[in-house]
């Protein structure tokens, strides 16, 4: 049994399949990595699903921004929700929250009773709580099996203490989960001072464009990003 198990934010096909060969544990498929993750289209889902057979889990948010989602937002998630079961997706990453940024406790509970029998975690929207550690009550009472954070630091890395007491916080009612920033040369000391069995990271860089042409003049296309193969390797080894 290795020392802890990685999951992959994953932003295409392409980057779960290096994920799969690099030995992950398990992928976050999302789409738009600029804006923090929104959720990935159907035939990305199908495909995936057809292609890789680690676990996988997607992140549910309609759109970028806040957690503060009104009925059609949660009739669009419920939708989805439905997708990702009969993908044969195994979770997904999905927060919601009350305009005073507490944890929505009856529709995470919502989200929960959807997804069965899939997982949920909740993702970062635990970073915007006023309160990490009535959060983490919360979502207990919810019936989530895990919860991305940073510790509601911009990195993981800079919160080890902080993630430590929730790890001890949340014994073996739920998982904590370490995310943001996560890197070969810092994960060590991270795992020390968090004692979490499982952690989150993409890893990315942008990938070169293949095409013979582009216009000077159209700057907004973005990139495509991929897990750095050799990083990532680093990082489970570290891990074993």
């Amino acid at each position: 049994m290795p020392r802890a198990l990685l999951e992959v934010c994953a932003f295409n096909l392409q980057s779960c399949l290096i994920a799969e060969r690099a030995g992950a544990f398990r992928v976050e498929l999302c789409d738009n990595p600029m804006e923090g993750g929104t959720t990935p289209s159907h035939g990305t889902l199908k495909r995936t699903r057809e292609r890789v057979s680690l676990k996988l889990y997607a992140i549910l948010r309609p759109r970028a921004g806040n957690y503060l989602y009104d009925d059609d937002e949660l009739a669009i998630l419920r939708e989805d929700i439905r997708v990702c079961r009969e993908l044969g997706c195994d979770g997904i990453s999905i927060g919601a929250q009350l305009r005073d940024g507490r944890i929505d406790t009856e529709r995470m509970k919502r989200f929960v009773e959807w997804a069965g029998p899939m997982g949920v975690t909740c993702n970062r929207a635990f970073d915007a709580t006023p309160d990490m550690f009535q959060a983490l009550e919360d979502l207990i009472a919810a019936g989530c099996e895990r919860i991305l954070t940073s510790g509601q630091a911009s990195g993981a890395p800079e919160a080890g203490k902080v993630l430590g007491e929730l790890v001890k916080a949340a014994g073996e009612r739920i998982i904590i989960m370490p995310g943001a920033g996560i890197r070969a040369d810092n994960l060590g000391r991270l795992m020390e001072e968090s004692g979490a069995r499982e952690y989150h990271g993409s890893f990315r860089r942008p990938t070169a464009n293949a095409m013979t042409h582009a216009n000077p003049n159209v700057l907004d296309f973005g990139n495509v990003y991929l897990p750095d193969e050799q990083e990532l390797a680093s990082v489970l080894a570290q891990m074993a």
